[in-house]
């Protein structure tokens, strides 16, 4: 038998009174989220949930997260995390293929209207028979939107025997985008999950007492394999951050002394361009409690690694990796001699190789990034087909282009494909495509990634509109912000009579770009 969640089960036995959970004026201890898990648990056993039955949750960085989420695993069932920046019919979407059995959906505030996007969601699917509400208001048992959380727990035991799962199980499905459409499932494994936590413990130096800050969003795959299930493997207090914002996070580093920062890129620029009048002490303070600092998403500009270092005096960990993959594939080990601008070598008990198009070996590169090892997803959810494109032989092509140096260091060259990375979340074109192609004024759409400084990529559209359409580009673009999650809409549109294209249509973004 193996369950995720003994990383919080281990935990909870051995250090029931530590912090596990800070979250503004909350101070949750292991003990506490342990028992809130197990209520859960029962909760969804009497719902008639089963081992194996998928469960989605939606919800940002607070103390529910993890509370529902080891209380999926501990019931035996799948956790299904959702960006909670998905509109409606993304969320029913996301559901449907799922199979979710159950729905559980933060309330939401005004300008993330979640509780009510999630309610009209479930509405839609019928194979999803509960939904509970995670109400905005502290142990809140009425909410508009759905029957509450906390009135659903009322007379749930507190204790709980974890279902008996085995490690090839799946225990997450984490939804991520390709080129050839819609969203597909990888499908992780307690074991893929539990190895990928326990090898990035490996990174750090300190010695306990761990402060990790969870800037990073917790449905994502690097927030919840890198912080919240090695945080809490670690015993470590893990300080909530709903939403990223530089001043906070500094406020919190320094107030709740965080060893642990993780973040994309974009978020290393923010701390360090942010002026909000911290004192030169205050930052020093800041440094002399951080540890450990690790990034990945995307590519880390050398200026900005070398900047952090002189202010924080922590040297930034670059790692690689994708959902397909728990998320971490290879990282600058803290033994080894970091290479700036690397993603560095191969994490322990996995491999890494560089392919050409028929999966013959590339050498040293250029070449796609293939990987092999206990990190490596199952496969897609309920896609046969696109499970075999990716993976032969155990080895997961990436579409990431790379060379490899004489040391075994590798280095990200370029991206297969047409993917965007918008301040660490993946963006596909064709996705936004095709919603774009559903208003009445587009004849024809082609995204790209242009270059942002805030966020390293920003998406552009570039449209064919239809003859005699009157709209402009700004009315495209708040349409498209109505249909379309936050990061993946386009902030840029070019009306054109033509885009170009080769000899048998296909357009040639190369050019656009």
């Amino acid at each position: 038998m193996l369950n995720l969640s003994v990383v919080l089960d281990d935990t909870a036995r051995e250090t029931p009174d530590r912090e596990a959970l800070v979250f503004g004026d909350l101070r949750l201890s292991y003990a506490f989220v342990n028992t809130i898990a197990n209520q859960v648990a029962n909760l969804l056993r009497s719902r008639g949930v089963r081992p194996g039955d998928k469960v989605a949750l939606a919800c940002p960085n607070v103390p529910y997260f993890p509370m529902v989420y080891f209380g999926i695993l501990k019931a035996g069932a799948v956790v299904v995390p959702l960006n909670v920046l998905l509109k409606r019919r993304e969320i029913a979407y996301h559901l449907e293929d799922s199979e979710a059995k159950a729905l559980f959906a933060f309330e939401g505030t005004p300008e993330l209207p979640l509780g009510e996007a999630s309610r009209g969601a479930f509405d839609d699917i019928p194979g999803c028979t509960d939904f509970f509400v995670l109400p905005a208001t502290p142990l809140a048992t009425e909410t508009p939107h759905g029957e509450s959380f906390w009135a659903a727990l009322d007379g749930q035991a507190g204790a709980f025997e974890t279902a008996r799962t085995e490690a090839t199980d799946t225990a997450v499905i984490l939804y991520t985008s390709g080129t050839t459409g819609r969203p597909k499932g990888a499908e992780l494994s307690h074991q893929n999950m539990l190895m990928n936590a326990m090898v990035c413990d490996g990174m750090f130096e300190s010695d306990g007492d761990d402060v990790f800050l969870a800037a990073l969003p917790l449905f994502h795959a690097f927030g919840q394999s890198v912080v919240l299930n090695t945080g809490f493997l670690r015993q470590a207090t893990v300080v909530l951050m709903p939403r990223f914002e530089p001043g906070a996070a500094l406020d919190l580093m320094l107030a709740e002394k965080v060893t642990f920062f993780a973040g994309v890129p974009t978020m290393y620029w923010g701390l360090l361009t942010h002026d909000g009048g911290h004192t030169a002490e205050q930052l020093g303070q800041i440094a002399s409690a951080l540890t450990t600092a690790s990034s990945g998403g995307a590519a880390l500009p050398l200026e900005v690694l070398n900047r952090f270092s002189e202010r924080f005096g922590v040297n930034i960990v670059e790692g690689y990796g994708l959902s397909e993959t728990s998320p971490v594939a290879s990282f600058n080990r803290p033994d080894r001699p970091a290479r700036p601008g690397s993603i560095g070598l191969p994490i322990w008990g996995v491999e890494m190789k560089l392919i050409e198009d028929d999966w013959k070996d590339a050498g040293d590169g250029p070449g796609e990034i293939a990987i092999r090892g206990h990190c490596v997803m199952k496969g897609y959810h309920q896609r046969p087909e696109a499970t075999g494109e990716a993976m032969r032989d155990g080895w997961f092509r990436t579409g990431d282009i790379a060379r490899r140096d004489e040391d075994g260091y590798y280095y990200i060259i370029d991206r297969s494909k047409d993917m965007i990375i918008r301040g660490g979340f993946n963006v596909y074109p064709r996705e936004v495509e095709e919603v774009l192609m559903t208003h009445p004024a587009v004849s024809l759409a082609a995204v790209v990634g242009v270059p942002s400084d805030s966020h390293g990529e920003e998406i552009k559209a570039y449209v064919i509109p239809v003859f005699g359409a009157t709209t402009t580009a700004d009315e495209l673009v708040e349409w498209s912000k109505e249909n379309l999650a936050s990061y993946k809409y386009p902030r840029t549109i070019e009306f054109r009579d033509e885009l170009p294209m080769t000899a048998t249509g296909k357009i040639l973004k190369r050019e656009l770009r």
